[in-house]
Parts: structure tokens; C-alpha cells; sequence
């Protein structure tokens, strides 16, 4: 990145934090770049479009924080987090998707982020959630963090819909499918078997209480498609 008069060239790069951005379109990682360029201390230092992209830019070098989305052209950000937490126990990971973070919030934080942020929010609370991240705190929205407090006090299983019952990588399946992904390109794409993948499709019909195949891919179309519309 090009410095700019508040970045000045004979700025110690020691004193920056290293930040990899992973998302898999050109146009946000650009904005999330011109978000951060005037922040003295913060450098972007890798960009990535896919996960395994990304698991190799951070094998390779050292980074202070990673932001990821969720939706991405090989797994999704969810099992990211996962590779990465195993890879790097101690790199926070700030997930900053336009998916409802009703449904994945939770599911982030479990897999190992440190924070999970829409991508509607305002530029400042973006560089907020960053800055916090980076302090070693967790970072959720005040929504966000009513959510998972009824949830907790209240419990987690009879209140929740089909889809939240979904595992995190049966839920990635059906998005997939939703997308109009076949299950031999799913199980190409996330390197798993073909029966593996036609095992989580049948756990995901009983537990969305659907009996056929042409089923689950209209079901799996209209919660993609409604999941595209809340996030216009």
C-alpha cells in the first residue's frame, strides 16, 4: 500500500499491526483497505479471496489479525476460523459478513473469532470492532449481544428454528445447494467424498423435516435467496 501524508514512509513498520483480509470480492477488500489507510498504526498486509489462499499467506507470515467473510469461493468463513484456530491458536479473527448475525454470530465465536460484525455497519464501528479486536477483546453488536444472553438464559433448543439446528458444516451444504451446486461439485469443492456429502443431506432433510431431494434444493434456494434480500 502507497503511504500517505498520515502514514509517513520512515514510519517503523513494527509499530503497524499486520492485518490479512479474506473476503471473495475485489471491491470490498479495496474498501476495507481506503477504510484503514488513515489509521497510523493499522497496515493491510495480505489480501485473499479464498480460504486456502488465506491458510497459506498465514503459514508464510505473521499477522496481528485476520478479517474474514463468511461467504467464500471454496469453504465458507466458518471452517476458516476452525483451519485457523488450528493453525494459529493465538491470531484473532474478525468475521465481517453481510450474513444475519442472528443465525451466525454464535457459530463464529464457537469455531474460535473474536468478533463477528455485518457489513452494514457504519464505517466507525468497523474500525471500532477492529481496534477492540485487536486489544484482545471480543467484539459483538449490542443485537448481537442481547441475542446470545436470551439465548443463554432462556436455552438453546426449544426455541430454535430448523435452520439454527443445522451443524455448522450442514448448514455450509445447504447453502451451497442453494447456490445451485451439485453434490459431486460440493464434495469436489470441500474435499470430502460424495457419500459423505449425500450423509449431511440427510441430516439436514430430518432435521428440516423434508422428505426429498427436490425439496431440500428448493428449500435451500429460498433460504439463500431470502438471505440475499435482508442483506441489500
Amino acid at each position: 500500500m502507497n503511504a500517505t501524508p498520515n502514514q509517513p514512509q520512515n514510519r517503523p513498520k513494527d509499530c503497524q499491526q499486520r492485518i490479512l483480509i479474506v473476503d471473495d470480492h475485489p471491491i470490498f477488500r479495496k474498501g476495507i483497505a481506503m477504510l484503514l489507510e488513515h489509521e497510523r498504526d493499522i497496515i493491510i498486509c495480505g489480501e485473499a479471496e479464498t480460504a486456502a489462499q488465506a491458510m497459506g499467506l498465514v503459514d508464510q507470515q505473521e499477522f496481528d489479525l485476520v478479517i474474514a467473510d463468511i461467504s467464500l469461493k471454496d469453504i465458507n468463513g466458518i471452517e476458516l476460523v476452525k483451519s485457523l484456530k488450528a493453525l494459529r491458536p493465538h491470531l484473532p479473527v474478525l468475521v465481517l459478513s453481510m450474513h444475519d448475525e442472528s443465525l451466525y454470530a454464535e457459530r463464529a465465536l464457537r469455531a474460535g473469532a473474536r468478533g463477528y460484525l455485518m457489513k452494514q455497519a457504519p464505517p466507525d464501528q468497523v474500525v471500532s470492532a477492529i481496534r477492540q479486536v485487536l486489544r484482545g477483546e471480543r467484539y459483538l453488536s449490542a443485537a448481537a449481544n442481547l441475542l446470545m444472553l436470551n439465548s443463554f438464559v432462556g436455552g438453546r433448543s426449544s426455541n430454535k428454528s430448523s435452520v439454527e439446528k443445522l451443524s455448522d458444516r450442514e448448514l455450509e451444504i445447504f447453502e451451497l445447494l442453494g447456490q445451485g451446486r451439485g453434490t459431486s461439485q460440493i464434495a469436489h469443492d470441500l474435499c470430502l467424498s460424495v457419500k459423505t456429502i449425500e450423509a449431511h443431506r440427510s441430516h439436514i432433510k430430518a432435521k428440516l423435516g423434508i422428505t426429498t431431494a427436490p425439496e431440500l434444493v428448493r428449500a435451500a434456494v429460498e433460504w439463500v435467496t431470502r438471505c440475499s434480500r435482508g442483506s441489500d
